[in-house]
């Protein structure tokens, strides 16, 4: 097919500054998505310190609860025995205060044990927001550093894209689409040289009455394998 071979070379050549900047944008982000990780680690365990945290004043708020109650009912007891006149209903208050009371011992223990489990948690939650604090601190010189990348490379492609639109103008409609096809399709770009007689891209083997137009530089021609555009390469 006739082609105006150097307007279709100057596109894609155009193309590959834009792939190339894309390609350092890429780049740029495994070092994000690592940084990301160890943060998101850092406060997974910050958020799991502070439920421990919740959880245990949780406890602790639940066990004063039921310790407030039974001193309550404790109160109670006593009152009703300054009331008894019956030897047998004051021995029966009694033993319920004696009971009681035991219990109550029991829930003031484990009060002591749910406090010190608080003040234990409330220390991991310190240690695990330390650790996220430094951590931000750590990462911020290499993310201001990406960040500043990012920006000039995104600067970059715009300019590079805009470059690659006005050579793209000056294309033919009918040969812009099918540029466009081929880049829809495996090869990453749209034309190779002749190499040894094959396509520069699959190395598949050109006809010979194919092969003789592209040397003889009067046609670009598809390769039957891949579909790229094969021309003759400027000596």
């Amino acid at each position: 097919m006739q082609v105006d071979l150097g307007v279709l070379l100057d596109l894609q050549e155009k193309d590959n500054a834009v792939k190339a900047a894309k390609d350092q944008l890429e780049a740029l982000r495994p070092r994000i998505e690592k940084l990301d990780e160890t943060l998101a680690q850092a406060e997974g365990a910050l958020d799991a310190a502070r439920k421990n945290a919740e959880e245990a004043d949780g406890r602790r708020g639940e066990l004063e609860g039921r310790i407030e109650s039974y001193r309550l009912m404790q109160e109670r007891r006593r009152q009703r025995l300054e009331w008894v006149r019956g030897a047998k209903e004051a021995s029966a208050i009694m033993a319920e205060l004696d009971l009681a009371r035991s219990v109550l011992a029991k829930e003031e223990a484990e009060w002591i044990r749910s406090a010190d489990q608080v003040q234990e948690a409330e220390k991991l939650v310190a240690e695990a927001e330390g650790v996220v604090a430094q951590l931000k601190e750590d990462q911020a010189a290499e993310r201001a550093e990406i960040a500043a990348k990012t920006d000039q490379i995104e600067k970059e492609i715009g300019e590079a894209t805009g470059i690659r639109d006005e050579a793209a103008s000056g294309v033919k409609p009918r040969m812009l689409e099918l540029y466009r096809r081929i880049l829809q399709g495996r090869a990453p770009q749209a034309l190779y040289p002749l190499r040894s007689g094959a396509c520069g891209h699959c190395y598949t083997a050109v006809p010979l009455h194919r092969r003789q137009q592209i040397e003889n530089g009067q046609a670009v021609e598809a390769c039957e394998a891949c579909g790229v555009l094969v021309y003759k390469e400027a000596e």
